[in-house]
């Protein structure tokens, strides 16, 4: 039986974005989010980690490849999130909140797509330093990842 290890990398990006619901009224949406309805929106310095599990390699004596989980993170979310407004530019949240959960997914259904099966085991995004999300792909749905366009 293989070893198993975990990998960790940390990324910050910044990102805009106006929490209000397209299933909601505008009162509900204001009564429900407060100022972070505002038709403005707001940013955030988003810090985004991401975790791998899997088994240690015999030979090179790794999870995976560091330079490999960088260049994940950087094709398949960062550029696209970094410096950007959430719900203008990407279509993935125009049927949904930005919220940080839904981020946390978007990431996940984004990241899956690229690395190999079973190896992602979190996402943590940090919306400020006393806020956080952390998602582990339940219920996910092959729908879902074909749905997470940007």
């Amino acid at each position: 039986m293989a070893i198993i290890g975990y990998i960790s990398r940390t990324e910050h990006f910044s990102a805009a974005h106006r929490l209000h619901s397209p299933h909601l009224s505008d009162a509900e949406n204001l009564e429900t989010f407060g100022k972070c309805n505002h038709p403005g929106g707001h940013g955030h310095n988003y810090v985004l980690e991401i975790i791998l599990r899997g088994p240690i390699d015999e030979k090179n004596g790794m999870v995976a490849n560091i330079a490999d989980l960088k260049r994940w993170i950087k094709d398949s979310v960062l550029d696209y999130v970094d410096h950007r407004n959430l719900d203008r530019d990407i279509a993935f949240f125009a049927t949904r909140p930005s919220t940080t959960e839904n981020l946390a997914a978007f990431v996940w259904m984004r990241l899956c797509q690229v690395m190999p099966e079973g190896m992602l085991n979190k996402v943590i995004v940090w919306e400020t330093p006393k806020n956080k999300v952390i998602f582990t792909g339940e219920g996910v749905t092959a729908k879902d990842i074909e749905e997470c366009t940007v």
